[in-house]
């Protein structure tokens, strides 16, 4: 099993709330529409909302949970010194 990182849980968690505010600017288009009609801006707002409350959720999914490598430099024993 991979071992998840704490910065790619907090990012997986962001993606949770990134798609919950997704879906209430959905909610809130569909509303506004109703009220408003669907050429003022306000309902354009939240449709644009909805774009980039998906698309920011999606990257944040993927960075939560790809397999990352340890990418941390580590010193030699010997003190780096390789005789070929």
């Amino acid at each position: 099993m991979k071992q998840l990182r704490k910065a790619q849980k907090a990012s997986f968690f962001v993606a949770i709330i990134s798609y919950l505010a997704g879906i209430g600017c959905v909610l809130a288009t569909i509303y506004y529409s109703n009220e408003l009609g669907g050429n003022h801006p306000v309902v354009a707002s939240f449709g644009a909302a909805v774009v980039f409350f998906v698309g920011a959720g999606i990257v944040l999914h993927v960075i939560g949970r790809v397999d990352l490598p340890d990418l941390k430099i580590r010193s030699e024993p010997n003190g780096g010194n390789r005789k070929d």
